[in-house]
């Protein structure tokens, strides 16, 4: 297969292996230091694990040139990782916030969310607006439960945790900006630096479990 000649699309592919390897590093980093991981754990871990499985189908959909049927495939699937990995990610807040219980509880009500939110998105082609706007309540969500939680002392590394859901919030809004370009080394568009961003927000998270 052929590399693409666009050179911002080239850089979101390597951003995109960079934030796969920070998503996988967040696994190793949680699993290394316990022999049987937790509940929580397992829930961050396969949260990481499908942000990964989205970047390096991201790496491939930006980086190569291929055909539109493959392209579609690759789009499809993506989303769907993309959207487990949301849910997922709630799950875990509910967890931190309200306990196992209620992690469950909302377990199927979020796996419910992710077929309606790619529904929507398959209704009205090229709609990744959705998925930007579920991103950005999950995230919201979850930064005013770490600050709860960060100013009630309830759990340790709250205050990380709400950093690096601040920092993924800031990644949430560049990406949706079209006209987004910087010029450092690479030619980075708002994608490159979606990815980028969301990196240094993973290792806060990481940072913030490791604490607790």
């Amino acid at each position: 297969m052929k590399m693409t000649d666009s050179r911002t699309e080239r850089s979101t592919a390597a951003t995109d292996v960079i934030l796969g390897a920070a998503a996988l590093g967040a696994i190793v980093y949680l699993q290394l230091p316990t022999r049987s991981p937790s509940w929580r754990i397992s829930l961050w871990s396969w949260a990481f694990g499908l942000i990964a499985a989205s970047a390096a189908l991201g790496a491939v959909y930006h980086g190569l040139v291929l055909t539109n049927p493959l392209r579609k495939a690759l789009w499809n699937a993506l989303t769907v990782c993309l959207g487990l990995a949301i849910s997922l990610f709630l799950v875990a807040v509910f967890n931190d916030a309200g306990g196992a219980e209620a992690a469950r509880r909302v377990f199927p009500i979020l796996l419910a969310a992710v077929l309606l939110v790619f529904g929507v998105s398959r209704m009205i082609p090229g709609l990744f607006l959705v998925f930007i706007l579920y991103e950005a309540l999950a995230l919201l969500t979850a930064f005013i439960a770490y600050l709860w939680l960060a100013a009630s002392g309830t759990l340790g590394g709250a205050g990380w945790m709400a950093a690096g859901v601040a920092v993924s919030l800031i990644a949430a809004a560049l990406q949706p900006v079209k006209r987004l370009r910087v010029a450092w080394f690479w030619e980075f568009d708002r994608n490159g630096l979606f990815h980028l961003v969301q990196a240094l927000g993973i290792a806060l998270l990481c940072v913030g479990l490791s604490r607790a």
